[in-house]
């Protein structure tokens, strides 16, 4: 289940996402221009290509998890297969670029309660 949101989701709807395949943890892709993410999935390519089907552009999206119920670890994790990107100097799986991971929060804060 993939799901773009383009509005602040309520914590009922955010919680249907977790089991789905993760149970502390919901994968998803920000759109840095669009300011919308897709939430879900197993893989943050599949995310990413239903942003891209619906008209995103491929260097504006940038994957993360979340995790809504687990005080050990950040709220917010900046790590994606889709996030390694030599040609513009993010050669890991963590977002590097702290404007990048800044607008990725922002969007985080704006959507997911």
């Amino acid at each position: 289940m993939i799901k773009i949101i383009t509005s602040q989701i309520s914590k009922s709807d955010m919680r249907d996402f977790l089991g789905k395949p993760f149970s502390n943890m919901i994968k998803y892709v920000a759109d840095v221009r669009k300011e919308i993410i897709a939430l879900g999935g197993e893989l943050h390519s599949d995310a990413e290509a239903v942003l891209l089907e619906n008209g995103s552009n491929q260097a504006d999206l940038w994957g993360a998890n979340f995790f809504p119920d687990n005080p050990e670890v950040d709220a917010i994790e900046y790590t994606s297969l889709i996030n390694i990107r030599p040609s513009v100097g993010n050669r890991s799986m963590e977002i590097k670029d702290p404007v990048i991971r800044n607008q990725v929060l922002k969007i985080t804060k704006k959507l997911l309660p």
